[in-house]
């Protein structure tokens, strides 16, 4: 599966280029894209597939195109890796769920106590050994590995 970690607002441009200068069919069609009318951006007036221009992007990031299987099917969410780049990007609008209805209950007529566990402060990391002669951290046997 591919991650888009190494994927960085340049390498998006770069794809956004290379889509203006083979057209948009001719695009798709090298990369295995077919055109989502869902999942689209829009950079300097211009609308683009999120989706087809994130797997090239990948390409220019790791020399291997993201397919559009490895897109499809919600795992890796185009526009939000889009969004993040600074880019406007607009992704199919996921349902609202219904909102939760609870039973209420009668009011009791004796307050409850409510009772709280305090909470322990973490307890700070204790300073790695150092070695006394050339101050490296020392390895877990405890010999420096440069001093012996």
């Amino acid at each position: 599966m591919a991650t888009f970690s190494a994927v960085t607002r340049q390498h998006i441009l770069s794809a956004i280029a290379e889509h203006d200068d083979r057209g948009a069919e001719n695009f798709l069609g090298v990369y295995g894209f077919t055109p989502s009318v869902r999942e689209t951006f829009d950079h300097e007036d211009r609308t683009y597939d999120s989706k087809a221009i994130l797997g090239v992007a990948h390409k220019h990031a790791t020399g291997r195109t993201a397919t559009a299987e490895e897109l499809d099917g919600g795992r890796i969410d185009a526009t939000a890796i889009l969004r993040k780049h600074g880019f406007e990007a607009y992704g199919p609008v996921a349902p609202t769920p219904p909102p939760v209805q609870r039973a209420r209950r009668a009011p009791s007529s004796t307050p409850r106590a409510r009772t709280t566990t305090p909470r322990r402060a973490p307890e700070p990391e204790k300073p790695a050994p150092i070695c006394p002669t050339c101050f490296m951290t020392l390895p877990a046997t405890g010999i420096c590995d440069s001093c012996g």
